[in-house]
């Protein structure tokens, strides 16, 4: 019974990740209708494509006895092909700085990912030290996976906008984790666990933040009818400067 739930709920979090990985289409559908990526960050894409990597890693049988991890490896693999689709956009469509930026962390991820895999295949040889080796450095920089949309906190807060803090990716990456997390309590994997048990409170804090300034945003944006009364109080005032002349 356990096996079944447990593989049940992998597959919700198949689920979960697909809509997580997809998220981030409204924010690249703008970027390439604007041609730019104006003030987003490149961190969340590229921080995601590197946890895919790790975790398609540790999910092959090379990592992982046999294919005890055959979801992760599926979910991971479709991560692959999101996540570097929209950095591919991202460099191309970016400002000569935030193209810089972006390229140099792509360096990074090859290199990290580079060298987790030759230590792992060349100076472990067992599944339990590889397991250890690589799901201790997946599980830290997916803890900075779950975190990531939190660097635009500080614009956040500066310009009491919500405009460049992507809602349906802070949405379901709190489902993702959650999900995530049940999977890997009944499994026993604490390295699949621990991102996602840090990242349930993480990304409820960014649900939380974005209601709030969402919300004042709505408050305090006039509308429309507000607008049109405005300029035709501005337009008689005006017009009644002109008779007295």
């Amino acid at each position: 019974m356990d096996h079944k739930v447990h593989l049940a709920l992998g597959i919700a979090g198949n689920v979960t990740s697909v809509l997580l990985y997809s998220a981030p289409i409204l924010t690249f559908k703008r970027v390439i209708r604007k041609r730019s990526t104006e003030e987003f960050s490149c961190v969340p894409y590229v921080v995601t494509l590197l946890t895919a990597l790790l975790y398609f890693w540790y999910g092959l049988p090379v990592v992982s006895y046999k294919w005890e991890n055959i979801t992760v490896i599926t979910v991971c693999g479709g991560g692959l092909i999101f996540e570097s689709v929209y950095v591919l956009i991202y460099i191309s469509l970016a400002s000569p700085k935030r193209k810089k930026m972006a390229i140099l962390m792509v360096l990074a991820v090859i290199m990290v990912v580079s060298i987790t895999i030759l230590i792992s295949t060349i100076a472990l040889h067992d599944h339990p030290h590889r397991k250890l080796f690589v799901g201790s450095i997946g599980a830290i920089v997916g803890i900075g996976m779950y975190g990531s949309p939190l660097v635009v906190v500080k614009r956040v807060i500066q310009t009491k906008s919500v405009e460049f803090m992507p809602f349906y990716l802070s949405l379901f990456s709190f489902f993702n984790s959650s999900i995530w997390g049940i999977y890997s309590l009944l499994g026993h994997d604490l390295f699949v666990g621990l991102p996602s048990v840090v990242g349930i409170p993480l990304c409820f804090l960014q649900l939380v933040l974005y209601c709030f300034y969402w919300k004042r945003e709505i408050h305090e944006e006039p509308s429309d009818a507000e607008d049109l009364e405005k300029n035709g109080q501005k337009m008689e005032f005006q017009q009644q400067a002109t008779n007295k002349k």
